[in-house]
C-alpha cells in the first residue's frame, strides 16, 4: 500500500485536474501538508495533451482545446512557466448565397472585418451593430473579470459595478435571443453570435432558464477581452506546469488513487479512502477540497441524490491530423486563414434553432452544428518536425445541439451517425472532402476520432458527459450561505468544491482552484 510523507495532511485534494493542482500550488505555496489523489495514471483531467494516433508524432489537446478564463494572476502568483498565443483571425462562417460561395471573416484587420460583413451583407448596418454589441460586452469583461479571483460579490453589487443597466438586462434578465434579434438582422451573423451560449450547454436561444445567457457570458468576459487564446504546447503544457508548481512547493501528487469515500462530520478531520491498484487504504486530511463534479461529491459523501436533474453533456468532440488543409470552395479566403480563428459549421440562427428542436424530440439533429480551429497553424510545436515540414495540420471539431440522452440506446451507432453527418456539413464548404485529407497511423486507419457525451462520460467521469461538471452558475452569489464567502462551500465546514462546479467554475480557469485555496486560507 502507498506510503505517504504524513499520517494527517493540513489538505488532501481530489481529484488532479487543473483546479486541484491549483489548489494544491496555493496551499503548499503558504507552507501547508498537501496531498493531491488522482484516479488516473497522469494528472490533467481534461486539460490534457496526449498522442492519439498510433506512431504519430502529434500531441494533441484531447478534450480541451483554447484558453480564456485563466487569469493571468494564477500564472504570475504560482511562477507559471506557461504561454499563450494570440490567433490573428477570429472566426471565419462560410456560407452559399444565390449559388455564390463565400464567408464571414472576423479578424486580419477591422477594415478586412468590415468589408467581409459588407459583402454578406449589402451594407455597414450590421458591422455597426456588431462593433457596437462586442464593444459593450467588452467594457463588461473589463469589469467582472476581476471579480472572479475576488470574494464573491452579490448580485447587487456586480450590477453596481458593471454599471449599464442595458448590458446587464441583456445578459442578466432577458432569454439572450432577444438581444441577439434586436441587434441583427441577418441570420449568419445572429447565428455566429448565438454560438458562444450554446458551447457544452443543450438550450434555445430564449430559454427561460438563462443558461444560454450564463455560457456567453463566460465566453465573452476571459481575460476582461473575450479572446480565446491557443496554449503554446497544447493544453497538457498548462498542466505540466501545474503539476511542476505544486511539487515545486511541497505538494505530494499521488497518480493511481481513485478516492470511494469521504468520512466527516465537518469539524474533525475527514477521513479519506482510496483505492489503488494493490488495495484500500486511507489518509486524513483536516480539510478536503474536491476537484469533481457536485453531484460526484455527494456520492463520496454518501449523500442521496440531489433532486434536480442530473447534468447532461451535449457536445461532440472530434480531434483529426491531416496530410495538409482542405482547399475551400470559397477562394476569396486562405485556407489557413479560415481553420487558424473559428470555422463556423451549419450555424445559422434558424439552424441552430432546428437542430435544438430536433435534439430535444430525441433526434439526432439532421443538420449538426459545430466548429472547427486548427492548433498547429498558430503552435506547430505539437507536430513533430517532420510532419511540420510536410504541411501536416490539426484540426479540432466541436458540435453543438447533441445531448447525452441521444446516446443512451446505442452510443457507437449514434456515434457514427452523427461523425458522418457533421463532415458532410464540412465537405458543403470544401472543394475536396475532408476524408481526401487525413492522415493515416502506423497501423493505417485514418487520424480522427470521435468523443460522445457518454464517452467522456466514461473516460473522464464527467456526470452526463458535461464539460462544466453541471449547468454553470452566475458569477454572484444565489445564496451567499451555501456558496461561503468564496463560492467553493459545501454544507461541511472542512470540504470545499475546487472544481469546474464551484461558483464561477467551468472551463479552464483554475479560478475554482484559486478560490478554494482562499477559502482555506481565510483571505
Amino acid at each position: 500500500m502507498t506510503s505517504f510523507g504524513h499520517d494527517v495532511y493540513d489538505d488532501v485534494i481530489v481529484g488532479g485536474g487543473h483546479n486541484g493542482l491549483v489548489a494544491a500550488a496555493y496551499l503548499a505555496r503558504a507552507g501547508r501538508s498537501v496531498l493531491v489523489l488522482e484516479r488516473l495514471g497522469n494528472t490533467g483531467g481534461a486539460a490534457i495533451s496526449t498522442r492519439p494516433f498510433v506512431g504519430v508524432d502529434a500531441r494533441l489537446s484531447r478534450y480541451s482545446y483554447l484558453v480564456s478564463l485563466l487569469p493571468a494572476k494564477i500564472v504570475r502568483d504560482l511562477g507559471l512557466e506557461f504561454a499563450v498565443r494570440k490567433r490573428t483571425v477570429s472566426s471565419y462562417t462560410p456560407f452559399e448565397r444565390d449559388g455564390r460561395a463565400g464567408g464571414l471573416l472576423v479578424g486580419g484587420g477591422e477594415a478586412r472585418t468590415r468589408e467581409s460583413f459588407a459583402r454578406l451583407t449589402g451594407s455597414e448596418r450590421e458591422y455597426e451593430s456588431w462593433r457596437a454589441f462586442y464593444g459593450r460586452t467588452g467594457r463588461l469583461a473589463e469589469k467582472v473579470f476581476p471579480t472572479l479571483t475576488e470574494p464573491l460579490p452579490t448580485r447587487a453589487e456586480l450590477r453596481a459595478r458593471i454599471d449599464d443597466e442595458a448590458a446587464w438586462r441583456m445578459l442578466f434578465e432577458e432569454p439572450l435571443g432577444r438581444a441577439v434579434e434586436e441587434h441583427f438582422a441577418d441570420d449568419l451573423v445572429r447565428g455566429v453570435v448565438l454560438t458562444d451560449a450554446l458551447i457544452g450547454t443543450f438550450a434555445d436561444a430564449h430559454d427561460a432558464s438563462l443558461v444560454q445567457n450564463r455560457c456567453f457570458l463566460y465566453h465573452v468576459i476571459g481575460g476582461g477581452t473575450g479572446d480565446w487564446d491557443v496554449p503554446v504546447g497544447g493544453m497538457g503544457a498548462l498542466t505540466d506546469a501545474l503539476a511542476a508548481a505544486a511539487r515545486a512547493a511541497g505538494a505530494e501528487i499521488a497518480t493511481g488513487h481513485e478516492v470511494l469515500r469521504i468520512e466527516t462530520d465537518g469539524r474533525a478531520p475527514a477521513e479519506v479512502t482510496f483505492r489503488t491498484a494493490t488495495g484500500e487504504g486511507r489518509v486524513v486530511g483536516r480539510t478536503v477540497l474536491v476537484n469533481a463534479s457536485p453531484r460526484a461529491l455527494g456520492e463520496l459523501l454518501g449523500e442521496a441524490p440531489a433532486p434536480e436533474p442530473a447534468p447532461e453533456g451535449a457536445q461532440l468532440k472530434v480531434n483529426m491530423l491531416l496530410r495538409r488543409l482542405p482547399r475551400l470552395r470559397d477562394t476569396s479566403v486562405d485556407p489557413r486563414e479560415a481553420f487558424g480563428g473559428t470555422f463556423h459549421i451549419a450555424e445559422g440562427y434558424a439552424e441552430l434553432a432546428r437542430a435544438h428542436a430536433e435534439a430535444a424530440a430525441g433526434e439526432l439533429p439532421s443538420v449538426p452544428p459545430s466548429e472547427i480551429y486548427c492548433h498547429s497553424l498558430t503552435d506547430p510545436s505539437i507536430l513533430g518536425p517532420e510532419l511540420v515540414a510536410q504541411g501536416y495540420q490539426t484540426l479540432t471539431l466541436f458540435g453543438l445541439h447533441t445531448p447525452a440522452r441521444l446516446f443512451g440506446h446505442d452510443n457507437q451507432g449514434a456515434r457514427e451517425v452523427l461523425l458522418t453527418g457533421t463532415l458532410a456539413q464540412l465537405d458543403a464548404h470544401l472543394a475536396e472532402p475532408i476524408t481526401d485529407c487525413l492522415a493515416f497511423d502506423a497501423d493505417g486507419r485514418p487520424c480522427i476520432e470521435a468523443k460522445t457525451p457518454l464517452d467522456l462520460e466514461r473516460e473522464l467521469r464527467l456526470p452526463g458527459g458535461h464539460i462544466f461538471h453541471r449547468d454553470l452558475s452566475w458569477p454572484y452569489a444565489e445564496d451567499r450561505g451555501a456558496a461561503g464567502r468564496w463560492g467553493v462551500g459545501t454544507p461541511y465546514a472542512n470540504v470545499l468544491l475546487c472544481g469546474a462546479g464551484a461558483v464561477r467554475g467551468g472551463g479552464v480557469s483554475g479560478v475554482p482552484g484559486h478560490n478554494a485555496a482562499m477559502a482555506v486560507l481565510g483571505h
